[in-house]
């Protein structure tokens, strides 16, 4: 079982959504564990739902001080957690941008509508004077934007005739324990797929000029050149035995490539096949992939490879 993404949610109520979240958590093969419960009202519900659940919890009221001094103490006591992701489940405090940048794509939250339709407050109302056939939720990716964030999922639910935005708000809400635990379990253990693995591999191996994506030996492969062109890094999935999912790509060779392996074991592995050749696998599903470390490796495996046309237009390009 990979490690789990730890997972802090910040409440200000009830702590419903919270509590969809937990219980999912405890589920078998659920990626993410809480770690922290924490909320600016001290007598909270929702925080004596996290305690009597074993959850560290930690409250700061909001009384008397400046936004940004508020959340100071509150981003401190959310990363001293530990925590990888914020989940906001009912937090009844807006976010100032630089809270949200420190949060920068690990910050989740559900709206009640089908977003981007009403946004902000009083959502069922709207959908109903609008005459909409169906109210719903949605989870997103929290930006500086109000409800602007990129889209997880969404759930639809349909609005009947008699409703009011009480009786339709009781049945959105029954949606949204459904859809935030399963949205945030995708979005964290995104990390460890393969499919995922392979679109940021793919996307940052097709960004490189005059590159076509190849398969070889049964798996992805890219290469450039043209119909005579070498391949300069593969994507493997467990194989001949590994534990790893990886991309493969070129070193200088052998006395490198044992160097790598020896200094950072977490990060590099001799693959079976291709490491007497002097390529090294970098280990993709681990936390915290350094994404930018991968495309440097992929240019510099690339570079081995390319015409000297080619690589001179690339360096042409980044010079502008």
């Amino acid at each position: 079982m990979p490690e789990k993404a730890k997972i802090a949610c910040l409440l200000s109520g009830n702590g419903t959504t919270m509590s969809a979240l937990l219980f999912q958590s405890r589920l078998p093969d659920c990626p993410y564990e809480i770690v922290l419960v924490a909320s600016n009202v001290p007598d909270a519900p929702g925080l004596k739902i996290a305690e009597a659940e074993g959850i560290p919890t930690f409250s700061y009221p909001h009384t008397g001080l400046g936004r940004r001094e508020h959340e100071q103490v509150m981003d401190k006591a959310l990363r001293d957690s530990g925590a990888e992701y914020l989940a906001l489940c009912g937090y009844m405090r807006i976010l100032t941008a630089e809270f949200v940048s420190g949060w920068e794509g690990r910050m989740v939250n559900t709206h009640p509508s089908l977003l981007p339709k009403y946004k902000g407050l009083d959502t069922h109302q709207r959908a109903i004077d609008a005459g909409e056939k169906f109210g719903g939720c949605s989870v997103h990716i929290v930006t500086p934007e109000l409800d602007g964030g990129p889209l997880l999922g969404q759930l639809p639910v349909a609005i009947l005739p008699t409703d009011t935005a009480e009786s339709l708000a009781h049945r959105v809400i029954l949606a949204e324990y459904q859809l935030y635990p399963r949205m945030v379990a995708d979005y964290v253990g995104r990390q460890y797929r393969t499919d995922w693995l392979l679109e940021q591999v793919h996307a940052r191996a097709m960004d490189l000029p005059e590159v076509e994506e190849r398969e070889s030996h049964g798996s992805p492969g890219w290469r450039t050149g043209g119909k005579s062109g070498k391949y300069f890094a593969y994507f493997t999935d467990q194989h001949h035995g590994s534990e790893h999912i990886a991309v493969l790509v070129k070193t200088s060779g052998p006395d490198e490539l044992a160097g790598l392996v020896e200094t950072a074991p977490e990060t590099y592995f001799k693959p079976a096949y291709y490491g007497a050749s002097g390529w090294v696998g970098i280990i993709l599903n681990r936390p915290g992939v350094d994404w930018d470390h991968v495309s440097e490796w992929l240019e510099r495996s690339w570079r081995t490879v390319a015409p000297k046309r080619l690589t001179r237009l690339l360096d042409a390009a980044d010079e502008f």
